[in-house]
């Protein structure tokens, strides 16, 4: 059975750059950027134009990632999209990378799968690409994790607990098979369905006829409740800690491997308070944590592959090292792996 490696990574992000101040000088946000920083660790994050997509960055992430394998286009056997905010309700966006791509037109009509897990979505991506892998299905499986948040937040001072945390963005891997001794050690994956309302953004109700309210029009009316995320932070926190923390020490386990053994942790980027405190009950020290909220903010399934990318070019993650990824995220759900690179 193949070993399942990333052979490539890339990201994208949009050039408009929005700092704490400008979502109270731009924005009318009543809050400060020492509030956000306190208690996020965010400086800035990144929106996208009126007319970009999720589609568009996760195509963009995408080309970078292939040219970094150093394959072609036609060798993609699966592309597997993860993102909390698809283009449209349906077709998922997999199937627009694809097209973007241009692979459909070179009769590449390679599968495409989208992931739902918000912010644990690309570690669920990582495990399924690395299945489909290690099963010798196929050679190359793209996995993109890409989300436009400020298209679907509400920003104003009513909706400043959310709005000050994500941004966009988009960043990819190619997982790919090799007989060499690396790759994909062990992942675990987990979800507590009990807390689905915690943090979540129902926009409609498919169990209502209709699912939406309609005015004497017929058009469909979304309030405020429904239209923009909710989040209870304090529960999110905590069972952020304690998930990302149980998930590394299970692969850990099973791999035999101890946390001091590990060279690089790559956290998914929801609050660098989460990230510190996890970092602190596991005794990492700090040139062992890379970490990059406070340029993007939270950009959801795009904060692990974005790391990946940003931390390969800036020289810190190495062939040969072990890697340790941890996520946890809204349904809830959340995942951790090991990797040597």
């Amino acid at each position: 059975m193949p070993n399942a490696y990333i052979s490539g990574t890339g990201f994208f992000v949009p050039d408009n750059v929005v700092t704490n101040d400008d979502l109270r000088d731009v924005y009318g946000i009543e809050t400060s950027d020492e509030w956000i920083r306190k208690r996020t660790g965010i400086a800035e994050r990144r929106f996208a134009p009126q007319g970009m997509g999720t589609a568009d960055m996760g195509a963009k992430a995408a080309e970078m990632a292939i040219e970094a394998a150093g394959i072609d286009k036609k060798d993609l056997g699966m592309i597997i999209l993860a993102t909390l905010s698809p283009d449209h309700v349906f077709p998922g966006s997999g199937v627009l990378v694809q097209r973007q791509l241009g692979m459909a037109d070179t009769g590449n009509f390679v599968p495409c799968l989208d992931v739902r897990n918000q912010c644990s979505g690309f570690l669920y991506a990582l495990g399924t690409a690395a299945s489909m892998v290690q099963s010798g299905n196929t050679n190359h499986v793209l996995v993109i994790g890409s989300e436009t948040h400020s298209h679907a937040l509400d920003l104003s001072s009513r909706g400043r607990t959310v709005a000050s945390l994500f941004g966009d963005g988009a960043g990819a891997v190619v997982v790919s098979a090799t007989e060499e001794d690396r790759g994909l050690r062990n992942y675990t994956l987990g979800a507590d369905g009990r807390f689905a309302e915690t943090l979540w953004q129902p926009m409609w109700d498919i169990r209502n006829f209709p699912f939406l309210p309609q005015d004497e029009d017929g058009n469909g009316i979304v309030a405020p409740e429904m239209m923009w995320a909710s989040m209870d932070g304090r529960q999110v926190f905590r069972n952020a800690v304690e998930k990302m923390i149980t998930s590394l020490m299970k692969v850990c386990w099973e791999e035999k491997v101890d946390t001091k053994d590990i060279d690089l942790f790559l956290f998914h980027q929801a609050n660098l308070r989460i990230n510190e405190y996890v970092q602190k009950q596991l005794n990492i020290p700090d040139d062992k944590v890379f970490n990059n909220i406070m340029r993007y903010g939270n950009t959801t399934a795009g904060t692990i592959p974005i790391l990946m990318a940003e931390a390969e070019r800036e020289g810190i993650l190495k062939p040969g090292m072990k890697v340790g990824l941890a996520a946890f995220g809204s349904g809830f759900t959340w995942g951790a792996a090991l990797l040597d690179w």
